[in-house]
């Protein structure tokens, strides 16, 4: 059984029986009529009737996925995020490729970035993978303890 989960909107699963026949349920995410969409849809993919147990020994594998990474970048709501890097690139995502909509726009809106804070960790690899400049650990973990008592609750390292 597959599911795929957009929170607010449509739970879609999918159902596959032994015999390798497939079906499909679509439910809304959140709903006064089930506590779960999820095990919603399967009980009712399954024809068990609400409020009987569950019947887990019927259940073969389930696998979800979701969207809610990706709707929360989109959306552009979410952990408020950090972004780590080698020092000295720390404005390389705001410059980008410069690939631009309209090549000639003297005036260039861009979007904010995802993330609200850097800190450039001391280190620098060369171009085979050699370490060039040792990571300066310690330092790295202070910046990082600071960004925590500084409200950061997710990290993105490049």
């Amino acid at each position: 059984m597959g599911i795929l989960d957009r929170p607010g909107r449509d739970l879609h699963v999918l159902a596959r029986s032994r015999d390798g026949a497939i079906r499909t349920a679509k439910l809304l995410s959140t709903s006064t009529d089930y506590d779960d969409a999820a095990v919603e849809a399967m009980r009712r993919l399954m024809g068990v009737a609400p409020g009987t147990a569950f019947p887990a020994e019927r259940v073969t594998a389930i696998r979800m996925g979701t969207t809610v990474a990706t709707n929360a970048l989109l959306e552009r709501r979410g952990a408020r995020t950090l972004f780590v890097t080698t020092a000295g690139f720390a404005d390389a995502l705001l410059i980008g490729d410069q690939s631009r909509p309209d090549l000639f726009a003297l005036d260039i809106i861009r979007p904010e970035p995802l993330y609200a804070g850097v800190v450039e960790a001391s280190e620098r690899l060369g171009a085979a993978g050699e370490v060039v400049t040792p990571l300066d650990e310690a330092a790295l973990s202070t910046a990082l303890r600071k960004a925590v008592t500084d409200g950061f609750k997710s990290c993105a390292i490049a």
